[in-house]
């Protein structure tokens, strides 16, 4: 069984296209990478279902359509219409390092420890991403919560095997 510790999220399926069950797709990663991922993962009533891509049509960057295994009509595509779309995160990982790249979507860091400087801010539980401003909500020690801009400006530097983000935050904002 997938479970969500196992999963990052790259996107969202967005509509049917055409008559034949082509979803397309809106993504946080570039669209060349789809095609590195054994499959796709998607919440089908609260389980983790894999799907398996046939064929993908890349449109720009972040934009692709999308042929899924067993889905072969507009009616049977819109099971996944608005659905995030995940991959394994070990697969992701394993991308990431044999591509040389340090681009990672922002729920990648959901778990790790935020410090301002030394001082311990908590630990990312979420990632508010429902404006521009995307935010890191983090449980401080003690239960309280506090939302943390996740703009790179800030990161002073992101340690991936102590899973610590040490950022420079402005004088006051965890107060706030």
């Amino acid at each position: 069984m997938i479970t969500r510790d196992q999963l990052i999220s790259i996107g969202r399926y967005n509509k049917p296209h055409g008559v034949n069950g082509e979803l397309s797709a809106t993504l946080d990663v570039d669209a060349g990478l789809l095609s590195h991922f054994r499959c796709l993962v998607s919440d089908i009533d609260g389980i983790f279902v894999p799907f398996f891509v046939e064929h993908i049509r890349i449109k720009n960057a972040t934009s692709a359509l999308l042929t899924i295994d067993g889905i072969g009509d507009e009616t049977e595509a819109t099971l996944l219409v608005n659905k995030d779309i995940y991959v394994l995160k070990d697969e992701y990982e394993q991308l990431a390092q044999d591509e040389d790249t340090d681009e990672y979507p922002i729920d990648f860091f959901v778990g790790y420890k935020i410090y301002d400087a030394d001082r311990l801010v908590g630990e990312i539980a979420d990632v508010n991403d429902a404006t521009e401003n995307v935010l890191f909500v983090v449980d401080r020690p003690g239960s309280s919560q506090v939302y943390v801009p996740a703009v790179d400006d800030l990161i002073v530097e992101i340690n991936e095997d102590r899973k610590v983000i040490v950022m420079n935050l402005p004088e006051g904002l965890l107060s706030i």
